[in-house]
């Protein structure tokens, strides 16, 4: 039977640096979210494997997305905080699923056909059930509520599909998962070029990572795209320089964004000092972080407890979820 519970479930991959944009746009909802649900987040090292990443490299990945997340908040006594491979019942209930899913479906899918296109070479069978398994990933906790973006909502509905598949076919075991931010709007934290949003991959001179040092921070931000100035009173800021202020709104104090505000308006900024300002301001909110993070990827055997208490805790539900399945699908000879 279903759990009428509200179940948090996500994910990240251990590849590239979280940024300012990960922080804003999804670590501050799950710090909010381990206080009010049950939470389980996931570090997904299996996902990684199907673009090949340098196994030399996996170990250190891994461990410095967790620091991070703990840096940012998380709190491994609230949450489950694992990593994908330290629960093979994942794997079982991949394996069931992939029974539901078609292969003309997953290969319309936008991620498939954009990662089969990058990698040529390498349009493996993990690439083509990518879905399949983060549909496992959520319902193995049988969770309902999962915080993702809006490049995600295709999955997730092939996750709800294949919950209707399997319920329709075995018995009412799994809820039909929803997207949730709190109703609101994700913050987007823009791109320092003016182009789209900060990425993990791509354009790393645009995106402020959160171990980024303090001098990279500062440069980066003086490279950020400006013009010469408003020409009117009131004018409409354009893109790039409302992108400024959107970074200015994150980390600095109200009386500053309030300040270069008026200064605009008034046909008076100098986005020189304003950047210098950001950069300070910045260089405030992100240094904490990353000294904490450090701390705590240095600390072996506290990631080692971490590590085991997620699995413990993931493995538990695991469990649960997995004896209601087999007993669906009758496969509970003794």
């Amino acid at each position: 039977m279903q759990s009428s519970q509200n179940i948090v479930m996500s994910g990240i991959r251990p590849t590239g640096y979280l940024h300012l944009g990960n922080f804003f746009g999804a670590l501050c909802n799950y710090v909010r979210m381990q206080e009010e649900y049950p939470c389980f987040f996931m570090v997904a090292d299996l996902h990684s494997l199907t673009t090949h990443p340098d196994n030399r490299t996996l170990r250190e990945s891994v461990t410095r997305v967790l620091a991070e997340n703990i840096a940012c908040g998380l709190d491994p006594e609230k949450v489950a905080l694992y990593c994908q491979s330290h629960v093979p019942e994942t794997t079982e209930l991949y394996l069931y699923f992939n029974m539901l899913a078609y292969k003309g479906e997953l290969e319309k899918t936008t991620t498939f056909k954009d990662k089969a296109r990058l990698q040529p070479d390498n349009i493996n069978a993990g690439l083509l059930t990518y879905p399949v398994l983060q549909t496992a990933d959520i319902l193995l906790h049988r969770a309902n509520l999962v915080p993702v973006g809006k490049d995600q909502e295709q999955h997730l509905e092939m996750a709800r599909n294949f919950a209707q598949r399997f319920n329709h076919r075995y018995g009412d075991i799994f809820p039909e998962p929803q997207a949730f931010n709190y109703g609101k709007e994700l913050v987007k934290v823009p791109s320092l070029d003016g182009v789209g949003k900060m990425s993990k991959s791509e354009n790393q001179n645009a995106t402020l990572y959160l171990a980024d040092d303090d001098d990279s921070i500062r440069k980066k931000l003086m490279k950020a795209k400006t013009d010469a100035g408003p020409t009117e009173s009131s004018q409409p800021k354009p893109d790039y320089i409302e992108n400024l202020f959107v970074l200015m709104r994150l980390v600095s104090a109200p009386d500053v964004i309030a300040h270069f505000e008026a200064a605009y308006d008034s046909c008076t900024i100098r986005y020189g000092d304003m950047k210098k300002q950001l950069g300070e301001d910045m260089v405030g909110f992100i240094a904490p972080i990353r000294a904490r993070a450090a701390d705590i990827q240095a600390d072996e055997q506290y990631l080692k407890k971490v590590m085991q208490l997620g699995a413990e805790k993931a493995r538990a539900s695991a469990a649960q979820t997995l004896t209601a399945v087999r007993t669906a699908m009758g496969l509970n000879y003794f």
